[in-house]
């Protein structure tokens, strides 16, 4: 079983930044993909951005060069520095990973419990 632990939240202004944070634990045999994905309230949850094992990025249209994702595979964690926030950005955003586990060989597709980012404008 895999477990994420997400961190990073909060309230900021319009124009200002924050960096989430998704730490995964567990018997964690391999990860592939890991990622963000938000809601707001009244939408559909929605890719933000995912980075793949060997570095290759995705971003969502909306933000493209104000977001950037990365990984840190020793520590197994996955981190999304959003910088000229928008208002348009206020959601609660979730960690996602594609992993294998000690006890279950298939790809499986976990999230975090959610963080909650809102921007004031």
């Amino acid at each position: 079983q895999v477990q994420l632990v997400e961190s990073g939240g909060g309230l900021v202004q319009a124009g200002g930044s924050l960096r989430l944070s998704c730490a995964a634990s567990g018997s964690i045999f391999s990860i592939n993909t890991m990622g963000w994905y938000r809601q707001a309230p009244g939408k559909q949850r929605e890719l933000v951005a995912q980075i793949i094992s060997g570095g290759i990025t995705n971003y969502a249209d909306s933000v493209k060069g104000r977001f950037t994702i990365s990984r840190d595979n020793a520590k197994n964690t996955v981190y999304l520095q959003m910088n000229s926030l928008k208002p348009e950005d206020t959601a609660v955003y979730y960690c996602n990973v594609v992993a294998t586990s000690g006890s279950n060989p298939v790809w499986l597709r976990y999230w975090g419990q959610g963080t909650q980012v809102t921007v004031s404008s």
